[in-house]
């Protein structure tokens, strides 16, 4: 099931290879009265030896193609710097004959009266203009209220993922890396920053603007340029290691962004750590955009947020603003090693970055914040949300064919970022944290500032844990769906039970599988708990069937399939193991995680027509002493739904109430319904 690279790269709609960027100059000025900005851009060019191989009618190639749009151009321009060949001598110089601009494609060619030289070095300069729009993507503009109540704008950019073409002519391709160098010219009285620290800062003749260049960046993507003009405040705090945070906010409230600071600068010095890998940069800036049409933006060195995501006051803020505001910062934390040091070739691959990202910003809260039980949380928040989603036949697999890069939009979805952070969370749970953690550093020595494919984190993985990674993650990133795990036979002995289980896809309508949908099968980790914890001996189930026995402490104790609900599955028990589960979730000997899933598996199944509403209830009635928050959150879906269907049913809605009430009231008499503070996140 595995694609090779050569496999997966067929069909893309990609620039030629044989003209290669490593490094653009950009000097860009902001019109704030016309909202427009002018632009300069010399970029350095290695061109291959076959540059003519794939000329026109034989022809030897005169035309340079790079990504643009809604830019203006006035004139383009090489030099050779360096070649090989004598037809074009080192400083010769060559002014473009024409420029074409295609509006579907999103290109400018640069067409030159005579052959550019192969395997030489160029440097071509562009000098055109653009526009600040009023769509938040490119070089953008935002409006704002000062502290004088004005109605003023600020600039800003956003580029991922095909954007950075609206703000400079370039190879907006993730694979084609380069060193990018950013010079402002801005009025006197605006702050401007770009991923990496001020080199220079000076007053132009006149006095009104000065003109700011920015330190070179490291070799990465030109979705990940990044650069800022308004009116900030700003909070500072350096790391443990060394690295310089600010946080920029609107004058007035730079307050507000002190519990985002601390979050980061706690989450960088966690991840160098985690990694092996100390962040790359000098510093890190993080900011409040107005107009922000994400939740954030991994810019590397400079990372842009929606307000609301970023600035709160942390002594009115409630749990979940905080929450919130701590795996954003977290997440895109995450993507300053996982997807800026080391990134994908293609955007097929951006479930890995963002499905990456998903659970690391879950792992960095959980060191930050331990008591917020963010690994509970996890299955009622992304587990859920993935399975809901790819529970449908209209579901797609996390890895999809993308041959034209505007396709990426369309899987910026749940299935990235939630079933993403699932499958490497099971991942981490079948090789264990030190193999995980060894080979993803691994990985990031190997491939830092380059691409990679999905397959190379694989092979890592593999390496480090001897596991069959490739074959089992095949399974659940190359198809949609996920299986429902069916206990069809068991064998209860003193000391041990002996399980056959079946798998087949599930789906939440219940319809029928035909003949094709019945073949579908997952290599699943089979992980089981009992009240002496995970059990350490694990299967991975290849085919329809399996058999596995689980010991047991004691000839009436329990077991649990898919421990931790760290496989995205549903599993369906028999009643005998439902009974016996019945002992581990009163006495809470069950972890909260697992008799949260036990419920949302459950609740699924009665929906889809696998399970009977009264085994549901049956089950639900073990949990009159419930108080665990993530537990409640499945309690709470399940009493709702009930409610909704049995309502026309007086004899089951008279059954059903009582059982919901007493439920609830056990939950009353514990916490009552004012807030203290005590209550805890």
């Amino acid at each position: 099931m595995t694609s090779s690279s050569s496999d997966k790269a067929a069909g893309r709609v990609l620039l030629p290879s044989t003209i290669n960027p490593t490094r653009y100059d950009l000097k860009f000025t902001p019109h704030f009265e016309n909202f427009t900005f002018t632009g300069e851009s010399s970029i350095e060019l290695t061109t291959t030896s076959n540059l003519h191989d794939s000329a026109a009618n034989g022809e030897k190639c005169r035309e340079i193609t790079l990504h643009s749009k809604e830019l203006c151009f006035a004139s383009a321009s090489y030099v050779v710097v360096k070649t090989n060949r004598e037809e074009s001598p080192e400083g010769a110089a060559f002014e473009a004959e024409e420029i074409r601009v295609n509006n579907k494609m999103h290109t400018v060619t640069f067409v030159f009266g005579d052959a550019i030289p192969a395997e030489a070095s160029l440097v071509l300069t562009i000098k055109y203009t653009g526009f600040l729009n009023n769509e938040m993507a490119g070089f953008y503009r935002s409006k704002y209220t000062d502290i004088h109540g004005e109605s003023k704008f600020m600039a800003s950019t956003q580029f991922e993922s095909l954007d950075a073409r609206r703000a400079f002519p370039c190879w907006d391709e993730p694979a084609r890396k380069a060193i990018f160098g950013v010079t402002l010219t801005v009025p006197k009285n605006l702050d401007a920053f770009s991923n990496m620290p001020e080199l220079s800062n000076k007053t132009l003749p006149g006095g009104k603007l000065k003109e700011i260049r920015f330190l070179d960046t490291p070799v990465m993507s030109t979705y990940l340029v990044a650069f800022c003009v308004g009116e900030f405040d700003y909070v500072q705090a350096q790391t443990e290691h060394g690295v310089l945070v600010r946080v920029y906010t609107p004058p007035g409230k730079s307050e507000s962004g002190l519990f985002a600071l601390d979050c980061a600068t706690k989450s960088l010095d966690a991840y160098d750590d985690f990694f092996g890998i100390p962040y790359p940069l000098p510093k890190l800036d993080m900011v409040a955009i107005p107009e922000f049409a994400m939740g954030a933006m991994e810019n590397w060195g400079l990372v842009t947020y929606r307000e609301v995501d970023l600035l709160i006051d942390p002594t009115k803020a409630s749990s979940n603003q905080k929450q919130r505001v701590c795996t954003v910062v977290t997440h895109e934390l995450a993507h300053q090693w996982f997807g800026n040091l080391v990134t994908m070739a293609w955007w097929d691959d951006l479930w890995l970055n963002e499905g990456f990202a998903s659970w690391a910003e879950n792992w960095a809260a959980d060191v930050i914040n331990p008591n917020w039980c963010m690994w509970d949380q996890f299955t009622t928040g992304h587990l859920a949300s993935a399975m809901r989603l790819d529970a449908l036949r209209s579901s797609h697999p996390i890895q999809v064919p993308i041959q034209h890069a505007e396709e990426v939009e369309e899987v910026f979805d749940a299935i990235s970022y939630c079933k993403g952070g699932s499958v490497v969370k099971m991942i981490r749970a079948v090789l264990g944290m030190k193999a995980f953690q060894s080979g993803l550093g691994a990985y990031m020595k190997k491939h830092a500032y380059k691409n990679t494919e999905t397959y190379d984190l694989w092979q890592a993985w593999q390496d480090s844990s001897g596991m069959p990674v490739q074959e089992m993650m095949a399974s659940w990133t190359e198809q949609m769906g996920f299986p429902l795990v069916t206990v069809s036979e068991e064998k209860w002995e003193d000391d041990k039970v002996t399980l056959t289980l079946e798998q087949e896809w599930f789906l939440s309508d219940g319809s029928e599988l035909s003949e094709e949908d019945k073949e579908k099968k997952w290599c699943i980790p089979i992980l089981t708990c009992t009240v002496e914890g995970t059990q350490q001996d694990m299967i991975f189930m290849r085919e329809k069937t399996a058999t596995i026995t689980v010991p047991l402490p004691s000839k009436d104790g329990w077991v649990k399939l898919n421990a931790g609900q760290d496989v995205p599955m549903r599993v369906k028990l028999t009643s005998e193991m439902i009974d016996r589960l019945s002992t581990g979730i009163q006495s809470k000997t069950l972890p909260a995680v697992d008799r949260a899933g036990l419920l949302l598996d459950g609740y699924a199944l009665v929906k889809a027509g696998k399970l009977s509403p009264e085994s549901l209830i049956k089950l639900l009635s073990n949990y009159t002493d419930e108080d665990d928050y993530t537990v409640w959150t499945g309690i709470a879906g399940i009493i709702g739904g009930l409610d909704a269907v049995l309502s026309d049913d007086p004899t089951m809605c008279g059954y059903f109430k009582p059982m919901a009430k007493k439920i609830v009231m056990g939950l009353h008499d514990k916490i009552g319904w004012d807030a203290t503070e005590s209550d805890g996140h």
